[in-house]
């Protein structure tokens, strides 16, 4: 039987995420981490930096036809990640 205060392990981590101040960033890693599967494999085998900074996510791809084709797909990338993320993490791609 549980007691008012018991926490599920899955609120405890949420609450010392919020509390340490680093849920933003576990999401953030998150995300790269789901890069492959946000984007296909052979995007992201052409995916030679991944990092988000700011609500900015900053990718370079050696692919100048794959980073032309995902610059059109801008959009639906953002909205991929924070629905994956559960939050706005990504306002803007950058690609470099």
């Amino acid at each position: 039987m549980r007691k008012a205060n018991d926490k599920t392990l899955k609120e405890a981590i949420e609450q010392m995420l919020q509390v340490y101040k680093i849920k933003r960033k576990y999401e953030e890693t998150g995300i790269t981490t789901a890069w492959p599967e946000l984007v296909g494999k052979s995007v992201a085998n052409r995916t030679r930096e991944l990092y988000i900074n700011d609500k900015k996510l900053f990718v370079r791809i050696e692919s100048s036809v794959i980073k032309n084709e995902l610059m059109l797909m801008r959009a639906q990338i953002i909205e991929k990640i924070n629905d994956r993320a559960n939050a706005r993490i990504v306002e803007e791609i950058i690609f470099l």
